[in-house]
């Protein structure tokens, strides 16, 4: 599914764009706290856009349809887990704690990957 694959690319980019631009403009207006919590969401976004390639790939070679599950949640662990981090570290509002535990979602993205390959 080409979907999976341009949304990576796309999440890849602003993943790059969103660390250039902590590394260069945010460095001295946030705590080291919340520039720590910006970085891990750049890193997470970039994980996962990587994760949508491969799952876009993979749907494509196998045809392993099980796989569009992982890429949706992949995709909405990236808008809920890496967007509630960026919005907190501009913020500081602390509820959006307890949104950022939605990042389950990434662990439930992978665990289908493994069940889509291991059923081919």
């Amino acid at each position: 599914m080409k979907l999976f694959i341009i949304l990576g690319a796309v999440n890849a980019f602003i993943a790059v764009a969103c660390g250039a631009f902590g590394a260069h403009l945010l460095e001295g207006k946030l705590s080291e706290h919340y520039l720590g919590v910006w970085e891990t969401a750049v890193k997470y976004q970039f994980y996962h856009a990587l994760g949508l390639i491969a799952i876009g790939i993979l749907i494509q070679v196998t045809g392993a349809q099980f796989l569009v599950a992982a890429g949706w949640f992949m995709t909405a662990g990236i808008v809920f887990f890496t967007g509630s981090l960026m919005v907190l570290a501009f913020s500081g509002i602390s509820i959006l704690g307890a949104v950022t535990p939605i990042g389950v979602m990434f662990l439930i993205s992978w665990a289908l990957v493994i069940i889509g390959i291991a059923k081919l």
